[in-house]
């Protein structure tokens, strides 16, 4: 079964990390997650504009740009003159006065337009959006901070997603305390895409591509 591998690089060695991105992408990552916070949004800072800059002259990979700041829209230019056509960008709708401007100022420039849903916000208030991503991002955590607790009640959001997304056309994707057992029911499900944190692939001890491999091996 087919599923796509994303590295959460806020969880990464940042005082190693041309040796990460290398690391992973030898070992079989398909994209590079970049969680850009601001310290209002969510009560985090994570990764910088310089931070994403680096990563995306570093490797040819595909980069998901999560972006867990308020009003996108007023800086949308800083991160998109930075990346490449076809590269993901998630917004989170309940940061931005107007989420579609940004939305398609995101598809204007050429790049994969996403949205971010929280585990406290229902699939209705971001319905009409739902008609012009690509990409949905469900957060099984409150954003702002690896290594957090998986929320069940986020399973019956990711159930109805699914049911809509052949209907209005996205893909879905898995952010937060993903485990093998997750990957494990929701990949045949149809969940596309699982990004990988402190939970599978970080701070292991063991080399990337063998966990990537093993990953990869699951039995369904």
């Amino acid at each position: 079964m087919k599923f796509e591998l994303t590295a959460s690089m806020m969880c990464a060695d940042f005082g190693n990390l041309e040796r990460e991105v290398r690391s992973l992408e030898e070992g079989g990552i398909d994209s590079f997650h970049i969680d850009i916070m601001d310290g209002r949004y969510v009560s985090n800072f994570a990764m910088s504009l310089n931070d994403m800059r680096y990563i995306a002259m570093a490797t040819e990979k595909p980069l998901d740009v999560h972006l867990m700041i308020e009003h996108p829209n007023t800086r949308i230019d800083l991160f998109l003159e930075s990346l490449r056509p076809g590269d993901t960008v998630y917004i989170h709708p309940e940061a931005e006065y107007h989420p579609s401007a940004t939305l398609q100022s995101i598809i204007d420039a050429g790049m994969v337009p996403g949205i971010a849903i929280n585990p406290g916000t229902s699939v209705e208030n971001v319905m009409e959006m739902l008609r012009i991503i690509r990409k949905v991002l469900v957060m099984s955590v409150n954003p702002g901070n690896a290594g957090q607790m998986f929320l069940p009640y986020v399973g019956k959001k990711i159930t109805k997603l699914l049911a809509m997304k052949e209907d209005m056309d996205f893909e879905l994707y898995w952010d937060g305390a993903c485990s093998a057992d997750k990957i494990l029911e929701y990949a045949p499900k149809g969940v596309k895409g699982f990004v990988l944190g402190t939970t599978l692939l970080f701070g292991k001890g063991r080399p990337y591509g063998e966990i990537l491999q093993d990953i990869r091996s699951l039995k369904f």
